[in-house]
């Protein structure tokens, strides 16, 4: 069966996803404060040859051309995440209106193109100044946070309907406060439970903040997802993958749909009890309008004596001997269907939109062009798939690749590439990818 646009319908949502800290640049500019990111780039060896997204893609200053770009692909939806500490540079209190201003323009030229904007309030650059004061391992973040997110809905919200209160919050929690590889570059369990139960409670706090300010609003959040497979049928090797689907999948959405966390499989997560207080299992739950799906691949997990608390690790794909990405990823559509399969099962879940997707490859560009045939047909694979989903009954509403525009990535730096549009990131210069092209085609 061909794929197309059409097969899913006319109201399925087709677009693309940034971040702002990956893309934007401008780091210091018109009055910005510094992020936990600003400041984490700045230690030796945390970065890939210690790059930093100090510029970035320039999306500051080029946000036109690139928002052109996008139109002439004819992409209707963009996923963005606004800066915190642009809004506020001290994280609470005073308002920097050069942020505001420039989020108005982007919002704004953004539906004069008939580019409808999704709005991430949260893609893991936490204001600095409040993580002297902590961070996520402080709860007064909720109470920050819940300060920030209605002056988003305050000056965004006449125009942003479309909004997803966090991004991935088991890898900002995990990364930052447990493996310390992210911003802040924390470490250990207790900084790990105590983020975690607050970004938590944030995660619905922000919900209901918005709904109140803006009734007519479509609200989520995003989870990152990978589809679970033991390595062999020996029952521990099935404890261990359970275990790591706890992690991996579970930890936050269970709590947000009034289930409580999945400590059952992993007892040391009984810990995260001391952080909680009267009242909190509620404050836990809310009922989003939808829940964002990202997906890249699996992982096939095995018993391990060595690793403490979950005596379980990742086969890596490379011992697998498997196909991958740039980012030594398994390539494997199939993945998307499992766990948009799992989601939908849950009781009561909202209505499911793929907020991210995609692979880096190494592209190059031979004569101003760039044939990038392992995205494309990754792209199409997991279209496939979704399709699959979507016609065995699963209520599964749009999809958005990630990512536009090539961009800093993380703690791997600028060698993996994402994007639809290559960067030169020494020029600045855009090149739409033929998986770009083959987008705008199927958007067509």
């Amino acid at each position: 069966m061909l794929i197309t646009k059409n097969t899913f319908g006319k109201d399925f949502i087709w677009g693309v996803s940034t971040a702002a800290y990956q893309i934007e640049g401008a780091h210091d500019h018109d009055a910005k404060g510094p992020s936990i990111w600003d400041i984490f780039v700045q230690k030796k060896n945390k970065i890939v040859h210690n790059q930093n997204g100090n510029v970035a893609c320039d999306f500051y200053y080029r946000y036109e051309d690139d928002l052109k770009l996008m139109r002439s692909l004819h992409i209707p939806n963009y996923r963005f995440s606004i800066a915190w500490s642009r809004i506020q540079p001290d994280g609470m209190g005073n308002v920097n209106q050069a942020g505001i201003d420039f989020y108005n323009r982007l919002i704004d030229y953004s539906l004069s193109l008939g580019i409808t904007p999704w709005v991430t309030l949260y893609h893991w650059d936490l204001p600095h100044t409040l993580e002297e004061k902590g961070g996520w391992t402080n709860r007064d973040v909720k109470d920050w946070f819940g300060e920030y997110v209605a002056l988003c809905v305050k000056y965004f919200g006449d125009r942003v309907k479309n909004w997803i209160v966090l991004n991935e919050p088991t890898v900002f929690t995990a990364a930052g406060y447990f493996f310390g590889v992210h911003a802040p570059g924390r470490k250990g369990l207790n900084n790990f439970l105590a983020a975690a139960h607050h970004a938590a409670l944030a995660q619905a706090h922000g919900g209901r903040i918005i709904k109140s300010l803006q009734k007519e609003s479509r609200v989520g959040t995003t989870f990152s997802c990978s589809h679970v497979e033991p390595y062999s049928t020996k029952e521990r090797d099935i404890i261990a993958a359970r275990k790591a689907d706890v992690l991996l999948n579970r930890f936050f959405i269970e709590p947000l749909l009034g289930m409580g966390y999945p400590t059952q499989e992993i007892k040391v997560l009984n810990r995260i009890e001391r952080y909680m207080k009267q009242g909190d299992d509620t404050d836990l739950k809310f009922d989003m309008d939808f829940i964002g799906i990202q997906n890249y691949t699996r992982e096939v997990i095995r018993h391990s004596l060595f690793v403490p608390f979950l005596r379980a690790k990742i086969v890596s794909a490379k011992k697998r001997k498997v196909e991958t990405t740039a980012m030594n990823w398994e390539i494997y559509p199939e993945s998307m269907y499992h766990i948009l399969k799992k989601f939908d099962a849950y009781p009561n879940i909202p209505p499911l939109i793929i907020t991210e997707n995609g692979a880096a490859f190494e592209d190059l560009v031979e004569d101003g062009r760039v044939d990038d045939l392992q995205r494309t047909q990754y792209l199409k694979d997991v279209i496939e798939q979704v399709f699959r989903a979507k016609s065995e009954g699963v209520n599964i509403k749009g999809y958005f690749v990630w990512t536009f525009l090539d961009n800093f990535e993380w703690a791997e730096g600028y060698h993996p590439r994402f994007g639809l549009v290559h960067i030169d990131f020494k020029t600045q210069q855009r090149i739409i990818k033929a998986s770009g092209h083959w987008y705008g085609n199927f958007l067509r």
